[in-house]
């Protein structure tokens, strides 16, 4: 297959993401027009539509969708493929910077010692981010990946792998009524206030580590905002609010004035590997390799 052919594979599955000819033409660092072009000469070689636009919206028409769906795979495992085989010829060298939220657990210390018993010449920092703002590090460069709590929803960052799916449990102070109990259901926090993120997380994950309703409608009343884990857990200890916490962050933070309860009926938290989706280096690709090998 021609270098051609692999640019126009990539350009569709970049536009099939993004569904935008202009954010495409970004992503792949070049204009809209040549988006259009590559698509062009795409559906040229195929005989048929892929993608109907019109002044409103972009659309994969069905054979798009047949081959986006049918494309993605094959594409990511020669591009996988490539890029071990620079590794192997170039080394993984230097110094890859990885971020957590309050805790560097649930397989991700497994994970980096298994990156470092590979690759000997590249040592890792592990920097903790600030709970209110899991995204920023890694987009600011302060960071080349970063271990943060799901959902990511950003079109400027790749997820994956995800992985420590559990039962979220609720932090309380032991004080608290509810610290007996053996297990909680989603319901119960109609009755607890909640620690939530401050700062600019957006929107959609503070809702998800602090819903505002309950699943079946009751309001949560809203506790304190904090812009660290352990500013969370602070209050938290002094009876001022609870917090949910997936199951590796409340293994790590264990404390006797604290208890942590499984709560049934809200979604399982998990851990997501996160990077820029444009411009990763190969220390970051071969470092989201090993995390799919030791802790999915």
């Amino acid at each position: 297959m021609s270098g051609m052919d692999l640019r126009e594979l990539e350009c569709f599955l970049v536009l099939a993401e993004e569904l935008h000819f202009g954010r495409a033409g970004e992503r792949l660092y070049v204009s809209q027009s040549r988006v259009s072009q590559l698509l062009r000469s795409l559906e040229g070689r195929i005989g048929a539509r892929l993608v109907e636009r019109t002044s409103r919206r972009v659309a994969l028409t069905p054979l798009g969708e047949s081959l986006r769906a049918a494309l993605r795979p094959a594409y990511d495992g020669l591009r996988a493929t490539v890029d071990d085989a620079r590794a192997a010829a170039r080394g993984v060298e230097g110094v890859l910077r990885v971020g957590f939220q309050g805790m560097a657990d649930g397989g991700v210390m497994e994970a980096v010692a298994a990156f470092q018993d590979r690759y000997p010449a590249c040592a890792v920092e592990l920097v903790e981010i600030p709970f209110s703002d899991p995204f920023g590090a890694v987009r600011r460069g302060e960071v080349d990946t970063a271990v943060v709590l799901l959902p990511v929803a950003e079109p400027a960052l790749a997820v994956g792998p995800v992985f420590s799916r559990q039962r979220q449990a609720l932090a309380l102070s032991v004080r608290h009524p509810l610290a007996a109990r053996a297990e909680l259901s989603a319901e119960d926090l109609a009755g607890c206030p909640l620690v939530t993120p401050a700062g600019p997380a957006p929107a959609y994950w503070r809702a998800a580590q602090a819903p505002t309703v309950t699943p079946g409608g009751l309001p949560v009343p809203p506790g304190p905002a904090v812009t660290t884990l352990q500013e969370g857990l602070t209050l938290t200890a002094a009876n001022r609010a609870g917090m949910l916490l997936c199951g590796p962050t409340a293994e790590y933070h264990g404390r006797r004035d604290i208890t942590f309860v499984p709560v049934t009926g809200l979604p399982e938290s998990a851990l997501g590997l996160i990077r820029l989706r444009d411009g990763g280096t190969e220390r970051v690709r071969a470092f989201a390799r090993v995390v799919a090998a030791t802790v999915t």
